[in-house]
């Protein structure tokens, strides 16, 4: 049989709820309550600790600022005038030489065999030359003359007499002691002792061509001496300026021909680099005018300079000038390819206020440059957008927005605002 709760129970349990749906309602207005006296008082802002530095006044030089990549005073690539077989190579890659040194060295052996041939052929035409002069009684180095000739001597000799033997008979046909027929005998044998003359100096002019025929056999021989000795010259390869290698690719056992390359020189110093200027700072830019260079791989050293060559016109698809300057580079520091910022320095310079990199704000958004700074002021920041210019050491040129004398901030800029409130 089930038993019925007593009327006793029901108020017990209704009561025990009511208890609680109080304590709930009591606790929410106490959360609420506390939420509503924690906006009424809020926490005051923190002051942003900050290092100040003044706005400095200077005169600052002017220049005109473009990049340009390094390059090699002079470079030449070297190839052998002759082909053969490398036998010896006398540098390494980024060696130093010196003008003249060698650099590498073929084999001449076929040169050398092809010399002593000529050597031996100039031999054999000197003695072709001697007996040619033997044959006319010419000594060496003296001068041809047909009389000097014994054959030639003789046969004049001979005309001679027979000349004066036909005078002689001239003079007794006229007396009647000679007949016609003696006298006819005798200038008839005159006659054939001339033509005998006449052919001894033919054949001594034609030995003295034999002559000067071996002698163009001796010049022919020497120049192939001189030829040879070219050759064994020419296998070895010699630096034509003092520089560095910046390339070796010949090696021992190679075969090269005169079309193969077998080493790079360069001169570093000085080294040149082309800028381009713009049109509207042609008329500032003379030959022989200071320049400093600038280059990633040293940030806190310049590198002087002149500006050396300037083309004659403008490029007429940018409008800029090219201009060459020669960048010293005494302790081979510099290397060709290298990106450089030139500074072309002028004349004159400017008042202008300046400030540390540091304290500048900056960021590139769309092509645009937006830059700040913050000015200390009564305890609290002031931001103030600037233009900047040029830059000298650790600080920076500002072109507008900050007075000499006035203190900007130079550190924690990240966490200022315009109107924060700093503590130095």
């Amino acid at each position: 049989m089930i038993q019925r709760p007593k009327l006793s129970q029901y108020l017990f349990i209704l009561a025990c709820l009511a208890l609680l749906l109080s304590a709930a309602a009591c606790g929410g207005s106490r959360a609420k309550g506390k939420n509503e006296n924690s906006k009424a008082s809020p926490t005051p802002p923190q002051a942003v600790d900050v290092a100040t530095a003044p706005a400095i006044s200077r005169q600052l030089p002017r220049f005109i600022e473009a990049t340009g990549s390094l390059a090699a005073d002079e470079q030449t690539d070297l190839a052998p005038q002759v082909a053969g077989r490398v036998i010896a190579v006398g540098v390494e890659l980024g060696s130093y030489v010196q003008r003249g040194q060698v650099v590498v060295r073929l084999d001449s052996s076929d040169a050398q065999l092809r010399l002593q041939q000529a050597q031996a052929q100039v031999e054999q035409a000197q003695a072709g030359v001697r007996q040619a002069e033997a044959r006319i009684g010419l000594r060496s180095g003296q001068a041809f003359d047909p009389t000097r000739v014994a054959e030639v001597g003789a046969s004049r000799a001979a005309l001679e007499l027979a000349e004066k033997q036909l005078r002689r008979y001239e003079r007794l046909v006229e007396t009647g002691d000679v007949s016609r027929s003696a006298y006819d005998q005798q200038k008839a044998q005159r006659d054939q002792l001339r033509e005998q003359y006449q052919a001894t100096v033919q054949a001594a002019r034609q030995n003295y061509a034999a002559v000067q025929t071996a002698h163009a056999g001796v010049d022919a021989s020497r120049t192939q001496v001189e030829q040879a000795r070219k050759a064994i010259n020419d296998a070895i390869v010699v630096s034509p300026m003092s520089g560095y290698v910046a390339d070796r690719p010949a090696d021992i056992g190679e075969y090269v021909t005169s079309s193969s390359k077998v080493a790079t020189i360069v001169r570093t110093n000085p080294m040149r680099v082309r800028i381009n200027v713009p049109e509207q700072s042609i008329g500032q830019i003379v030959p022989g005018q200071s320049v400093s260079a600038a280059t990633s791989a040293y940030p806190d050293r310049s590198f002087g300079g002149r500006v050396d060559r300037i083309s004659p016109g403008l490029d007429p698809t940018s409008r800029t000038l090219v201009v060459e300057a020669v960048i010293e580079n005494p302790d081979g520091a510099l290397k060709p390819g290298q990106f450089a910022t030139v500074r072309i320095l002028q004349p004159t310079s400017q008042p202008a206020v300046l400030v540390p990199q540091r304290a500048v704000l900056g960021a590139s958004t769309s092509g645009t440059e937006s830059r700040r700074v913050f000015i200390i002021r009564n305890g609290r920041a002031e931001e103030r957008v600037v233009q900047t210019g040029q830059t000298e050491g650790e600080l920076i040129e500002i072109k507008n927005g900050v007075q000499a004398d006035e203190l900007v901030a130079t550190s924690n800029l990240e966490q200022l605002r315009d109107g924060a409130q700093v503590r130095q």
